[in-house]
């Protein structure tokens, strides 16, 4: 509860008398959160590892331009798993379960 209390206090000193902006998201962001976030983490990492094993069975079967193709998926899927990872310890649920929100 310090790094809350800390948190309002550096907000205030920034911002003065002014309102602090909201960590508010709009209601298309808040659906697609809620149905990935009933996805683990670790699919996401599933499915790069899978991506990974995909393209070196393509570039071993001399079908290297598929292979390739489909190696530039891994980066982008683990950047969605983490990017799931973060909304779910620090993302708009948080405020919507009850913890204080930042003023």
């Amino acid at each position: 509860m310090d790094i809350v209390k800390n948190a309002e206090k550096n907000a205030e000193e920034i911002y003065g008398d002014n309102e602090a902006p909201r960590n508010t998201e709009d209601e298309v962001t808040k659906s697609i959160e809620r149905y990935t976030a009933a996805i683990p983490s670790s699919a996401f990492l599933g499915v790069a590892v899978g991506a990974m094993a995909l393209s070196l069975l393509f570039q071993l079967g001399g079908r290297g331009k598929w292979g390739n193709f489909v190696a530039q998926w891994v980066p982008t899927w683990l950047i969605v798993g983490v990017y799931n990872k973060l909304v779910k310890l620090e993302g708009h649920d948080r405020v919507d379960r009850g913890y204080p929100a930042p003023r």
